[in-house]
């Protein structure tokens, strides 16, 4: 596996949610970001997604069928760099020469059913997250008209994913804006979203199923594995971090309800808490391999 020594430091060791409320000065912002894929939801959203470009003309049969696969491999194992950058070099061709608004309405005859599919765990987590005051920020790989949309529909403060650039009628032009949302890029754009919104990463949240998610999880103070890939799983393990194995929900959302009364009760001795324990846990997190 790769080792938890990363990105020129160390990954950090995340406060517990029992300090979920106490959040350092009252300006400070707080954000949860999360995943899409896996994450909040079991399945992937680029096969709805898929079929809606196929039906509208998008791409081909044949091009359907190899999307498809790939999000049947990615159900299966997870993503790698290579199928990830295929999915977004399809997606730039298929949209290229059309504008905004043909992409954003590909979503119209899915969205409502794929915000259904978040799991009963997650929209726990939501709502725990929302009742503390802290910023719902969806980040996906997906297309960026598509993220904000799910984001809006799911309640959610707003969404960021991979943004296709334009031409001067506003067409798409098969190239990227920004950077791809993934691995180093997501993390890229989170950090440009705390610099816009104000929020102290240190004390932020992430959420994520898979250890290509690394280098998001890395940057806030309270990396959270959900229903995590093996690699992620050990990482988390090691590290400390929370993991979340979706369907328990009444053990995590009990576990969490009472850390955040306990927090709201006493946000000191909750702070105390969590650095005594941060401490604990870090000496062997920070050893090189």
């Amino acid at each position: 596996g790769r080792s938890c020594a990363m990105m020129g430091g160390f990954v950090p060791v995340p406060r517990s949610f029992a300090s979920m409320t106490d959040v350092g000065p009252s300006d400070t912002r707080v954000a949860a970001f999360f995943d899409l894929d896996g994450t909040l939801i079991p399945g992937s959203a680029n096969i709805p997604l898929a079929k809606a470009a196929f039906r509208a003309g998008f791409v081909s049969k044949r091009e359907l069928a190899v999307d498809l696969a790939r999000n049947a491999s990615f159900m299966l194992r997870g993503a790698s760099d290579d199928s990830s950058a295929k999915v977004r070099d399809r997606i730039l061709r298929g949209v290229k020469g059309h504008p905004a608004s043909e992409v954003e309405g590909l979503a119209d005859g899915f969205l409502d059913d794929l915000v259904e599919t978040i799991t009963p765990t997650m929209r726990e987590v939501l709502a725990e997250h929302r009742a503390a005051g802290h910023e719902l920020v969806l980040v996906s790989a997906s297309p960026t008209e598509i993220v904000q949309r799910f984001a809006v529909a799911a309640g959610m403060d707003y969404g960021v994913g991979t943004t296709a650039g334009r031409d001067a009628d506003g067409r798409f032009d098969g190239t990227l804006s920004g950077p791809f949302c993934y691995k180093e890029g997501k993390a890229e754009v989170i950090r440009g979203l705390a610099a816009t919104h104000g929020y102290d990463l240190a004390e932020c949240f992430a959420y994520s199923d898979s250890v290509s998610d690394e280098p998001m999880l890395a940057i806030v103070g309270n990396p959270v594995a959900v229903n995590p890939d093996h690699e992620l799983r050990l990482m988390a393990q090691a590290g400390g971090w929370r993991i979340v194995d979706v369907g328990r929900l009444r053990v995590v959302a009990n576990r969490t309800r009472r850390a955040v009364r306990s927090a709201a009760a006493s946000p000191a001795k909750a702070w105390t808490r969590s650095r005594a324990g941060a401490a604990r846990r870090r000496r062997p997190v920070a050893e090189p391999d």
